[in-house]
């Protein structure tokens, strides 16, 4: 009986042909796995009476050796044949172009207006995104209860009302402050958080990008000059910008920034509602009483803050008409820019 499993096995070994990998593991499964045909055959020689046992131990042995050798050339000959697969293939021709990705447009932006700055002496700074009231508001000239708070729909803590997400990078300069005395001339970028509705116009999460300098005799005269700069840098050289007056908590002068608009060259269009300016910033001189909470002499320094949403200068700069655009990630949208950096 044994000896006739032997016989077939053998029979059917010598005959099995593989062209593929897959057969190749076919065959495996069928004679070299645990419950393939060479185990059987082991379970079945338990049974063998004794006396046979060395005569047909001595076949089982020469068969495992056959199965083997049949396994590794069945490998090999599919090995030669990949290679040969591959003996006209010519290395020289140019490959398949490989579609790259591309900067983000509110990352060119950013990094634009970080090497703008940085170019007159602005170093960057970051602070945390997860903060407490003192920092966003309190310490920025925002008594509890006062009104200013409404302007900003604000994220907070239900746990804790003291914590809340950053609306404003603002947060960033008073820490700073704290930590370092004049003279001081950084920028903040970095992300932000509203509870607004998203719309065209407006999203829950922006980035901006503030600037502080505190020093001695700084004056609302070099706020102006910086910026002017900025704007030229950014939009073109023969871009103007006005200031009109305007309220935040944090600064004394205050005023909002516009640009001359460089789609119809002040003249006025539908970009600008016919004004020929467009608003990107606020801005003005540090409040005494910020640099006092933050243990700066007010009596001795003085300082200038500006703050810009980098969405606002994309959308302007890129005629970008729609904010959620910039968190969609179409990539039609986004491989537009990359050559637009």
């Amino acid at each position: 009986m044994l000896q006739q499993i032997i016989n077939q096995i053998l029979k059917d070994v010598e005959d099995f042909k593989a062209e593929n990998k897959e057969q190749v593991e076919e065959f495996r499964l069928k004679f070299l796995s645990k419950k393939g045909e060479l185990n059987k055959v082991f379970d079945e020689f338990r049974t063998v009476p004794n006396e046979q046992k060395k005569e047909l131990g001595q076949k089982i042995n020469a068969l495992k050796q056959t199965v083997q050798a049949k396994f590794e050339t069945l490998q090999n000959s599919l090995a030669e044949s990949d290679d040969d697969t591959f003996a006209n293939v010519d290395l020289t021709l140019p490959s398949k172009p490989i579609q790259l990705g591309s900067h983000h447009p509110l990352s060119i932006v950013r990094n634009e207006i970080i090497d703008i700055f940085s170019r007159i002496g602005f170093t960057v700074e970051e602070g945390p995104e997860i903060e407490d009231d003192w920092h966003v508001f309190s310490a920025l000239n925002f008594p509890p209860e006062h009104p200013a708070r409404d302007m900003q729909d604000t994220f907070f803590i239900e746990k804790n009302p003291d914590i809340l997400l950053r609306t404003h990078t603002s947060s960033v300069q008073s820490r700073v402050m704290e930590q370092t005395q004049p003279p001081i001339r950084s920028i903040f970028p970095g992300r932000v958080f509203r509870n607004e509705a998203i719309s065209a116009r407006a999203h829950c999460i922006f980035h901006q990008v503030e600037g502080l300098y505190v020093d001695t005799n700084v004056s609302f005269a070099d706020l102006k000059q910086t910026l002017l700069y900025f704007a030229k840098e950014m939009f073109g050289n023969d871009t103007q910008i006005r200031l009109r007056p305007s309220y935040f908590p944090f600064t004394e002068p205050s005023a909002e920034m516009d640009i001359s608009c460089s789609i119809c060259g002040g003249k006025g269009c539908p970009v600008c509602k016919g004004t020929g300016w467009l608003e990107i910033l606020g801005c003005g001189m540090v409040d005494p009483n910020v640099l006092k909470n933050c243990n700066i002499d007010a009596d001795k320094y003085t300082g200038f803050a500006f703050g810009m949403g980098v969405e606002r200068i994309a959308m302007l700069k890129y005629q970008v008409k729609d904010i959620r655009l910039f968190f969609k990630n179409d990539t039609r949208f986004l491989k537009q820019f990359e050559a637009a950096k």
